[in-house]
């Protein structure tokens, strides 16, 4: 009898079709066992609630800030404990960055780092030779109408924070949001950025930012945006762009807002044993270099990222964004995170886009940041 796990991802080539590739070599691994995805969009993965999914799907593919409700609301099942503390300590040692660590709330692994990921820069090196490394080079090809950045209210939050980690005053680390000097200081490059872009960037997602780069010549580089290395491998887009790392600031490259995704197991799975084995299967080194990277996938295991055919493959994509990635900053590991980021979000664009004053943005956000992270300071 064969056992059928099913699994839900996000749609795009490196959500799902990575997943369906290693999927299809899995029976010969593990005789008598399927895996099947289905998929949701982009937004939903970033959004949605998922005590929807838990109850239909046996392995769940998440955003890593969902991780310390869902463990309190007993939504994932720990991956500690069940047989493969050997495996967990391998991967730990395989993390890139602090991606293995943000699946991790309480003392327990509720997920592992099947996909790592944060903001990077892209650019056109048939277009431009050698771009900016640092944000006095950006600023200048930006005045020169070349460069465009994803700033709809995630994207533009996430580089708020990422310019103020990088200036060495990481965000939300004691309750409020940030200094008000040290957060006006950043909106202060971000709105020189923004006035030197086209005005539609303030609803545009680093997929569409990507698109727009790889399919015509007027753009050439972007500084922040969460990178793929889809855009990166021949044929996949009419150019291919190189990723690197972030503008240099006071802190070298470092600060960088991490995202990526990862494997989590459902505690209500009636396979749960098949879903974990599976969970540690994709999350391998072997698998992730192999299947995974070749169905689209961007790998989360550090062996992987150092392989020398997935380099060769995506123009050094991963070599090339290593630091920026090995530096980035982790979101506070606190149960409502969502639900201030949800709210946090909107007030930079709107900031941005004159609606606010960037003073009565960051009044704003510290008053948010304490209502709904300073009341459990110990996850931060």
């Amino acid at each position: 009898m064969t056992t059928v796990l099913s699994g839900i991802t996000w749609e795009h080539a490196r959500g799902l079709g990575s997943v369906v590739a290693a999927a299809a070599e899995y029976p010969a691994v593990q005789p008598g066992v399927e895996v099947r995805w289905d998929f949701r969009s982009l937004q939903a993965f970033a959004d949605h609630p998922v005590e929807d999914l838990v109850e239909r799907y046996d392995l769940l593919v998440i955003d890593h800030p969902h991780i310390p409700l869902a463990a309190e609301q007993g939504l994932f099942a720990a991956l500690d404990g069940t047989g493969h503390d050997e495996e967990i300590a391998v991967l730990a040692g395989q993390s890139v960055g602090l991606s293995h660590a943000s699946y991790t709330h309480e003392g327990h692994q509720y997920g592992l780092a099947t996909d790592a990921a944060a903001q990077v820069a892209a650019y056109r090196p048939d277009l431009i030779a050698d771009p900016p490394r640092d944000w006095d080079g950006v600023l200048e090809l930006a005045r020169e109408g070349r460069v465009l950045w994803p700033a709809k209210p995630i994207d533009a939050f996430s580089s708020l924070v990422t310019v103020a980690a990088n200036r060495g005053t990481p965000p939300m680390r004691h309750g409020a949001f940030l200094d008000q000097a040290a957060a006006l200081a950043a909106f202060d490059l971000l709105h020189e950025l923004a006035a030197h872009v086209p005005g539609d960037n303030l609803q545009m997602n680093p997929i569409q930012v990507a698109d727009a780069l790889s399919t015509g010549d007027r753009w050439v580089y972007s500084p922040l945006l969460f990178g793929y290395s889809n855009y990166s491998r021949a044929g996949f887009r009419s150019n291919r762009l190189r990723y690197v790392d972030i503008p240099r600031g006071s802190d070298g490259v470092a600060g960088s807002l991490l995202g990526g995704a990862g494997i989590a197991v459902s505690a209500f799975s009636p396979h749960r044993d098949e879903a974990v084995a599976h969970a540690f299967w994709l999350a391998s080194a072997h698998v992730q270099a192999g299947p995974y990277f070749d169905g689209g996938g961007q790998p989360g295991n550090a062996v992987a990222w150092e392989d020398d055919r997935l380099n060769r493959e995506t123009l050094d994509f991963f070599r090339g964004t290593r630091a920026t990635l090995e530096g980035a900053y982790l979101r506070p590991r606190h149960p409502r995170y969502i639900e201030a980021q949800d709210t946090l979000s909107p007030l930079v664009t709107r900031a941005l886009a004159g609606e606010i004053t960037d003073a009565e943005a960051v009044d704003r956000m510290n008053q948010v940041a304490v209502e709904l992270l300073e009341t459990d300071r110990e996850h931060d």
